[in-house]
């Protein structure tokens, strides 16, 4: 049999192995990541389904986890993307990275009302209690900074939870989070105010797939990906609502 048909067969059915591949997408709850009737849906899980689509991996299924429960997911488990994920040095290694989707800035807030509470520097907010996220960049970069007053949930809604409950002092979070996450506990986003914007957190938010997926996964889903933002897509998708 001539080796040309033999490459050929073998391509075809690589490219069938991957056709048949489950993709399993985990995110969190956020501005661009929730559930709606049901079913995760936002912005973000457009674009995810829409490159998946378009990259011929159309067997998938989309889940909504506690943030530690899906990074520890896509740690762990093959053919498994992760988004919305902030793309550190330390996880630069762990991923398999395919595709920006925006850049994020990290700000603390309080509550407006709090006159206790006095932040003009990163040290000054040391002084206090914060909430966090368990295994989120935002735990992982204050640690790294010497805070050890980290109050640590499952749940970006449990930490603003602790913070209108004053059991703890400041909150990291993105603008764009801001005004949903106030509008789910019934409470007017005046109540919060910033206080310091965490410069050296500002970075790229992405998807990416686990170290154990198929590079040919991740090519094919990095490529459509890439036309989905050549052509606009996502910048637009990801735009905020007014």
């Amino acid at each position: 049999m001539p080796a040309r048909f033999l490459a050929s067969i073998a391509l075809s059915l690589t490219a069938l192995a991957s056709q048949a591949q489950t993709i399993k997408a985990v995110t969190e709850d956020s501005s661009y990541t929730y559930v709606q009737g049901g079913k995760v849906a936002g912005p973000a899980t457009e674009i995810v389904e829409l490159a998946l689509k378009r990259a011929g991996l159309s067997d998938y299924r989309v889940a909504l986890y506690p943030w530690a429960r899906a990074y520890d997911i896509a740690l762990q488990e093959p053919d498994t993307l992760i988004y919305l994920i902030a793309r550190t040095p330390a996880r630069e290694t762990q991923f398999k990275w395919a595709g920006e989707f925006m850049r994020i800035e990290y700000h603390l807030y309080k509550l407006r009302d709090r006159g206790d509470v006095a932040v003009h520097s990163l040290d000054d907010a040391k002084r206090y209690a914060v909430a966090v996220m368990r295994d989120d960049v935002r735990q992982q970069y204050l640690q790294s900074r010497g805070f050890d007053k980290l109050v640590v949930s499952a749940r970006n809604s449990d930490s603003l939870r602790m913070l209108l409950d004053r059991k703890v002092h400041l909150l990291p979070l993105p603008e764009s989070d801001v005004a949903r996450f106030c509008k789910e506990a019934q409470v007017d986003p005046s109540a919060l105010q910033k206080v310091l914007t965490l410069d050296e957190m500002t970075t790229g938010i992405y998807m990416a797939y686990s170290r154990s997926t198929s590079d040919e996964v991740v090519n094919r889903t990095r490529a459509a990906f890439d036309k989905l933002k050549s052509d606009g897509t996502v910048s637009r998708l990801m735009r905020p609502r007014p």
